[in-house]
């Protein structure tokens, strides 16, 4: 499984996304309310925990976890 399908799968089976088919790798999920504050540290704390990364609090941005594709560039460079 891709990062990006694993992260989708997360975020689908944690928060519950009505139409996940709909749900565009590149959408915010912050915008979309998809997610919130609260939400952005579940995801991370599966991140670490799935691909072994440290996500440092500076790296707490939207540039980083705000969407699906974001999240998947992000974990991939974090693994070097």
């Amino acid at each position: 499984m891709s990062i990006q399908d694993d992260v989708r799968q997360f975020i689908v089976k944690n928060f519950y996304v009505a139409d996940a088919a709909g749900l565009a790798d590149d959408a915010s999920l912050l915008d979309k309310g998809v997610i919130d504050s609260t939400g952005v540290l579940e995801v991370v704390a599966h991140l670490e925990e799935a691909y072994s990364i440290k996500v440092d609090d500076a790296e707490l941005l939207p540039e980083n976890l705000d969407s699906i594709a974001r999240i998947a560039a992000f974990v991939q460079k974090k693994k070097g």
